[in-house]
This record gives C-alpha cells, structure tokens and sequence, in this order.
C-alpha cells in the first residue's frame, strides 16, 4: 500500500489545498491530509478547527483520511508508515525552499518528497490571502468550500 501525507497548516483550507490532496488521492491508496499543530505561531482558527475544516473539505475522497500532527514530519511519516510527502509547488520561489526542506527530510529518514505543481487556476491562492479578503468582506467563495467560507464569516464577524 502506497501511503503518503499532503501536510500543512490549512489555516483555513483552500480549493488549491484540496486539488492537491484530490490528485495526490488518484494516485496513491492513501492520503493523510495533516494538520501541522505549530504552537509557536497562531493562527485564525485552532488546529481542532483546521481539522474539522479540512475533514469536510475532503469527505468526497474515500482514500483520504486527516490527522494533526506536532514535532517532525519525518517522524510522523514514520509513525505512520508514510513513504513520501506530498507539496505543491506554485512558483520558482516555492521550489528553492521546498527544495531545502526535502533535502532536510530525506537526510533525516529516507522519506521522499513529491511535488506536485498547482493548478493555474490555483497558481497566486495562499490561505494568507484569504485570511486578508475574507478579513475585511471580500469574496472568497471561488477560493474555499462553502463550509470554509462559512466558518471565515462567522470567525471574522465574532472578532468584531
């Protein structure tokens, strides 16, 4: 069975993040779509709020499963019996860190890194700027689910 991750912080999940995890669905038995849990960086919403985001945004996928993860990816991968790691690439700039950061996890176990390039439609899409769009009421129904886009009103609506 070949098992691997499409990790992030998913803060908030985007339709580029869940046309990764789609593709990467077609071409493996398993996906983990893993929540990074980063306490030294807070975020919009919690990890347990990324988590159930990310869980609706993929229930279509029946071989995607999510998790939330803390520590090293690598030892994730591990615990996990993951045998590659999957990241977007959107522009040459995300290749010269994203290329480090495989280098990194190989040297350290083995774990290959697959890299996958958005789609165009997706190519300029981060979740900092949907944070900032949504943030002032701005549309983002093209950029996120309807359950995403949902949870954005209400996050930014209860904040002021």
């Amino acid at each position: 069975m070949r098992r691997v991750v499409c990790p992030g912080s998913f803060d908030p999940v985007t339709n580029g993040h869940i046309d990764i995890i789609g593709r990467a669905a077609r071409q493996n038995d398993e996906v983990i779509a893993a929540v990074l849990t980063n306490v030294s960086k807070r975020g919009l919403f919690t990890v347990d709020e990324k988590l159930e985001m990310l869980e609706e945004s993929t229930k279509d996928f029946d071989n995607v499963r999510t998790a939330k993860f803390d520590g090293l990816l690598v030892d994730f991968c591990r615990e996990n019996n993951v045998s590659a790691i999957v990241r977007s690439l959107r522009s040459v700039s995300d290749f010269d860190y994203e290329l480090q950061i495989a280098q990194m996890n190989y040297q350290l176990s083995g774990v290959e890194t697959l890299f996958m390039t958005a789609n165009p439609q997706y190519s300029f899409l981060s979740s900092s700027l949907v944070r900032e769009i949504a943030q002032y009421g701005g549309d983002v129904s093209s950029l996120v689910t309807p359950y995403v886009e949902e949870r954005l009103r209400i996050k930014y609506r209860d904040r002021r």
